[in-house]
Order: structure tokens, then C-alpha cells, then sequence
């Protein structure tokens, strides 16, 4: 059933979605389904944004947004209650399909318990098995009858053993242009047009601010050093990382100072001639906004060693920018993005890397160009959107046969 076939069936769809960006993932999906379902009833745990187009939200969508070992384990009682009764509860509604919304931990025991009792599911966001352990794939095809894939190399992975997958392109490459606006977006900032910006983003947790902040701002008063006129851009994702970025960046008001803005991360690339910035999802939307950058991140040399010990990690670059050159077929060897890693990650080799991005107009034109094809890579289709292919995928188990 595509986007623009529309019936009169009502069916029940059960979704659960764990955080905030489950919850923004769950609206659009919600969106596009009632398009084709206008009498569809949507159940489950969702935030506001699913709420807000027509979700019945059983349980608080807090109640699954914990993070960090420790915190999990405080709640472990309370999580397995609300599992318990959320399953008994999707069993008794009888939904046409379940769809879990990333929250893998959570989700994909939910998923498989309900599979087992002949209801059609469906695990929405694949987690990372092209970098971690490719086995897990087959957990996952154990608990979900599809995945849906963000990006495009992981549906050969599933293949591989025997899984439904389905790629439905990216969400977040929808909301960037293919060609940014820097004008528009140092206009909205207030920033000068005819000046050198670099936008620094050194991590969205308290915990990642404290561990890596200091050498992200040092590292760029140092290329401000040596960059006459250079203006420095620090977004903060919420008041606790303010606060924190306020102590490393102190209270100079001097032109050369970092400016500490509350959010708008996106308009910060978009304004930047480079960004330097942490490892993590931000490295994907800095890609998106087209924009040069330098990547570093350290954990602790135990989790560092444990990992290699394990031989856990299935890749030798981290940011992603970088693993979707090499899965586009850019080269197994292509490296767009800086990467400076554990022992390489420091304020002289972030400053270096940095410096040498700003001097090189001709390189920063071949990193734009390389990810634009990229962007148009994770689109998935370009007459539809990130909702809509997923929504076909998840009609398609609604209307099959069962058997």
C-alpha cells in the first residue's frame, strides 16, 4: 500500500517509543500511516509530538528515557512492571502490527515476546550492527518480522542473515536543504558575512562536556590565535551543558571570545566554514548542513581497552560521514573527516586539524561536494520523505496475508 492509496479499514497500530527522538520519528510515521488509515487507532507510549497528531499514549514516554547503566538498574523494578503491563495490554487490543521505535534494549525483548503470540512487528531504527557485532542482527530478525533501516548500507547486513530489512532514508535528511544557507543562517545568529566562523560542539551530555569540553574550547582559541577575525560559535543543547560551557568559556566579551548560544545546533553549522565537534549523531547533521569538519572523542582507557580487547568495534573510522563514504563506495580507504581519537584526541592535534581546514579552500570544496552525494544518498527517495517510506513498509505487513 503506498502513500497515496487511502482505506476505509480501521486498524490498531501500536507504537512504543522510548525518547525524545523515537517520539519525533513515531509522529511522522503516525502522519503518513493516517494518510492511508484515516480511521487508524494509535496506541502505546509516545511523547507530545505523537500525542499531538492523534496518539493514545498508555504510559508517560519518561518512563523509558533512562540513560547509563546505573540509572537502568536503579529502575529495573519499575521497568519490568510497565513491560509486563504494556505487553498484556497490546496482546488484549489485538493491533494489526507493533512498531518499536529505536530503544533497543527495551523494544526488542517487548517485540519478541509479542511475536510469539502471532502479532506482526516491526523494529524502527536498526541499531549499529555494521560497527558492533554483526550477530546481534539475528536477535534482532529472532524479535522483529521487519526492520527498518536508516541507512543504506544496513539491509545487505540483515540479508546476510536472512532478515527482512527495508532502508526508508534518513529523517534528518529531510530537514536540510541540499544546499545550505549560510547568508540566512549568520543572519539569524547576528554574525558578520565577510568573517571566518568555526561552530564548536563538544558534546550534548554534562558528562561528555566535562570530559572533553575543555579541550574543544582550548583547541579553538588556539586556531583563533593564528585566524585574524575568526569567530567561534558554541551551541548548548540544554541549561545544564550551558552552565557547564559558561565555566570552561568564562565571561570575556571580547570579539575573539567563544558566544555561547542556547540551542539552535543546526543554524550553527549552517553559519560555520567549519565545525569541530564531538563524535556522535551531531557529525551526521554537520555532514547534512554540507559543512567541513574535524571529529574527536575520548572515553576512559578501561572502556577503551575492554573494547579492543572484545574486538568489539567492526571499523576502523567512527564518525559517520566517514563509514558512509566507505559503504557508498567512495573508497575503503576515504577518510573526509578528521578523526582524532582516544590518545589522539588533544588541543594541539584539534587546533592542527582544524587550522589546515580553514587554509584549504580547495579541500573544504571536495568535502562538500562528496557530501552532497551523500545527503541524496540518504534520502531513500526523492519524491517521498523518511515517514512515508516507512510507512509503506509498515502497510505492507497490515495488508499481507497471514500465514
Amino acid at each position: 500500500m503506498s502513500a497515496t492509496d487511502v482505506t476505509t479499514r480501521a486498524p490498531t497500530i501500536a507504537v512504543i517509543a522510548g525518547e525524545d527522538s523515537g517520539d519525533q520519528l513515531g509522529a511522522d510515521l503516525i502522519t503518513a500511516l493516517r494518510r492511508r488509515y484515516p480511521l487508524a487507532h494509535f496506541v502505546g507510549i509516545g511523547g507530545a509530538r505523537m500525542q499531538a497528531v492523534g496518539f493514545d499514549s498508555w504510559f508517560d514516554i519518561k518512563e523509558l528515557s533512562l540513560f547509563g547503566f546505573a540509572e537502568v538498574v536503579s529502575h529495573l523494578p519499575r521497568l519490568l512492571k510497565l513491560r509486563k503491563e504494556l505487553i498484556a495490554r497490546i496482546v488484549a487490543a489485538k493491533p494489526d502490527v507493533v512498531v518499536g521505535i529505536d530503544a533497543p534494549d527495551f523494544n526488542l525483548g517487548v517485540e519478541k515476546r509479542l511475536r510469539e503470540t502471532g502479532i506482526r512487528t516491526v523494529h524502527y531504527v536498526s541499531p549499529s550492527v555494521w560497527a558492533w557485532r554483526e550477530k546481534r542482527a539475528e536477535k534482532i530478525g529472532r524479535s522483529a518480522h521487519r526492520v527498518l533501516c536508516l541507512f543504506p548500507m544496513e539491509p545487505a547486513i540483515y540479508a546476510r542473515h536472512g532478515i527482512d530489512a527495508r532502508f526508508v532514508g534518513h529523517p534528518l535528511a529531510d530537514r536540510f536543504a541540499l544546499v545550505s544557507d549560510r547568508t540566512g543562517a549568520r543572519d539569524f545568529l547576528g554574525l558578520a558575512q565577510n568573517v571566518p566562523v568555526l561552530a564548536v560542539l563538544p558534546g550534548s551530555r554534562g558528562t561528555e562536556i566535562k570530559q572533553l569540553g575543555s579541550a574543544f574550547i582550548e583547541a579553538a582559541r588556539k586556531v583563533a590565535a593564528q585566524l585574524p577575525g575568526l569567530r567561534i560559535i558554541v551551541p548548548a543543547a540544554n541549561e545544564r551543558v550551558h552552565a557547564t560551557l559558561r565555566q570552561l568559556i568564562g565571561n570575556s566579551e571580547s570579539e575573539s571570545a567563544p558566544l555561547l548560544i542556547d540551542g539552535h545546533a543546526h543554524e550553527a553549522m549552517l553559519a560555520a566554514d567549519v565545525v569541530m565537534l564531538a563524535s556522535g549523531t551531531a557529525t551526521l547533521e554537520a555532514m547534512l548542513a554540507k559543512r567541513p569538519m574535524v571529529v574527536g572523542y575520548r572515553v576512559s582507557p578501561v572502556s577503551y581497552r575492554i573494547a579492543k580487547a572484545m574486538n568489539m568495534l567492526k571499523t576502523d573510522v567512527y564518525s559517520l560521514p566517514n563509514i558512509l563514504a566507505r559503504a557508498s563506495g567512495m573508497g575503503d580507504d576515504v577518510v573526509l573527516v578528521p578523526e582524532l581519537m582516544q590518545d589522539d584526541f588533544n588541543v594541539d592535534k584539534l587546533a592542527e586539524a582544524t587550522l589546515a581546514l580553514f587554509q584549504d579552500s580547495e579541500r573544504r570544496g571536495a568535502i562538500v561536494a562528496a557530501f552532497e552525494q551523500l545527503h541524496l544518498a540518504l534520502r531513500g527517495d526523492l519524491d517521498g520523505h523518511a515517514g512515508d517510506l516507512a510507512a509503506d513498509a509498515v502497510a505492507e505487513l497490515i495488508e499481507a496475508p497471514h500465514g
